[in-house]
Parts: structure tokens; sequence; C-alpha cells
């Protein structure tokens, strides 16, 4: 068949929600649509510096910052950060109504001492109920030790994304009101078994989306988007879907992003990249 552009969205489709290592099935299956001429990327909504680990198993590419920074090969194909007004203006409306956030440079990531909290707090009911993918990742990743930054250690570098916790759609009504034409607020609820729950979500710049990404790279390989097979999980890979000739939401994604899909497979955890690739021909 003629070659095929894949991308894989990281967390709750490449890994496990909250694991650092692929499942041996998606990695062999990585490995053996590359070696039959398939190009493989990932596209997240994670920076490059929480991007990076996951190199390691080898794509040709990758979208970061949920198309903010985009990478062929070894060539930066686009990279768009916030300009200073709309980083320290988003964050001072979010913070004022009590909504924590955290601030995502390309190599680093700054939160305040309440988002340590609040995981602390997840940790706990971790057994209790389970959380999206996004804030899995989040938690574990306290859980290892992940260096987050103090907000205090800011100094200015460029801002791909802020995400935030908040505890009622309320809070988050400033910001949406001065912000929402420059970004896009893309948010899950999540709850706790005994009561409210939180908002937890990120702002992406109208400029860019991953589907905008999966472009930018298919015009640099001269590719149509006829070739691009995608893989995700969460609504910040919608966009993903709508550019995908053939799009994958796995069994444990939101139910808006497996409305907009082509196909639904099993969760990484049950072999499904493997077996989506098989039902396609790609190993």
């Amino acid at each position: 068949m003629e070659s095929r552009l894949i991308f894989l969205d990281i967390d709750g489709t490449f890994l496990e929600p909250g694991r650092t290592e692929a499942p041996p099935s998606a990695v062999e299956a990585l490995r053996a649509a590359r070696a039959k001429g398939h190009k493989v990327f990932l596209c997240t909504g994670r920076n490059y510096k929480m991007t990076a680990p996951v190199l390691r198993y080898g794509f040709d590419g990758y979208v970061c910052s949920a198309g903010g920074y985009v990478v062929c090969g070894q060539t930066v194909l686009f990279d768009c950060p916030m300009d200073r007004a709309q980083s320290d203006g988003a964050r001072a409306l979010l913070e004022a109504h009590g909504v924590d956030c955290t601030l995502e440079a390309k190599d680093a990531t700054y939160g305040g001492a309440k988002m340590l909290e609040r995981f602390a707090g997840y940790q706990a009911m971790q057994q209790a109920a389970p959380l999206n993918s996004e804030l899995e990742r989040w938690r574990r990743a306290f859980e290892e030790g992940m260096q987050l930054q103090p907000l205090e250690a800011y100094r200015g570098e460029p801002i791909y994304k802020i995400c935030y916790i908040a505890t009622d759609a309320a809070s988050l009504l400033p910001a949406k009101q001065a912000y929402g034409a420059q970004f896009n607020f893309c948010e899950t609820e999540s709850f706790k078994p005994d009561g409210p729950g939180c908002i937890n979500g990120e702002l992406i710049n109208r400029k860019f989306n991953k589907g905008e990404g999966i472009r930018r790279i298919c015009a640099h390989l001269g590719l149509s988007t006829a070739a691009v097979v995608a893989f995700g999980d969460s609504e910040n890979d919608l966009e993903m879907a709508d550019v995908a000739a053939v799009s994958y939401c796995m069994a444990n994604g939101a139910p808006a992003l497996k409305a907009r899909c082509t196909n639904v497979c099993p969760a990484v955890g049950e072999d499904g990249i493997a077996i989506a690739f098989k039902e396609l021909g790609l190993i």
C-alpha cells in the first residue's frame, strides 16, 4: 500500500493514562509500520519538554503544544507561542477568580503551590474514581516526581499553552469573555464520587490546533491529508480527527471524539494500536 502518515496522541492513546512506558504491542506496531515505509508522528498537547522522553521509541516528527510547535525530521515547521500580553493577561484573570493554572513554555512548566495540593488530593482519590487521561497524566507525573517549576521562577520565556483547574464554570467566565476570541478553552469536567469535582482544561491559541499541525507536516512532505491516519482519545484531538482520512478514537476516549472519528479501537493497554494497525494493513 502507499505510504501513510500516522499521527498518535500520547496520553490515553500511545501511553496508558498516567504511564511513562508504552505497551510493548504499541511499540512493536510503531516500529513495524515504519519498517514498511510509513511515517509515524506524535501529535500531543504536551510541550516539547514533556514530549521528549517519548521520542526514544522512534518517530519521524512531532506536533507539540496542541499544534503550537511542529517538527518534521529535524526541521522546525511552525513555532507560535503566545505573546507576553496574552499569557500575562489570561493568567492574571484566571488567578484573580480563583482558577489554578500552569504555564507551559517549550522547555519548562510552571505552576503554583495550589496545583501541587490539588494533585496530592487526586492521589488520595485515585482508587475511588477514575480521572480523565489528562488529569491522570498530571497526577502520575507528580507522583513520580515531575519537576514543576514554581510560578515565582517564571522569567518571561514564551508560553505556548496555559492549563487550568477550576472548581466551577462561573470562575472561568471573565477569562472566556476577554480571551474567547483568541483562545479555544478545551476542557473536561471531572467529578468526585462524594461531591463536586473540577473543570480541567487548556487554552489553545486559535491560530493553530492539532489538525493544522498535521496539515503543515503534509505540506512539507508534499502529501495530501488523504494519506493521514490519526489516533486520539480526548477533545483536543477533534481537529486531528477532522483532518485525517482515517481516524480512530480509543475505547477509553471522550464521547465527542468517538462521534467524530471514523473508527473506534480498543484501549492502548488492550493492544488497541496494534489491532488498528493490523486492521488497516499498516503492519
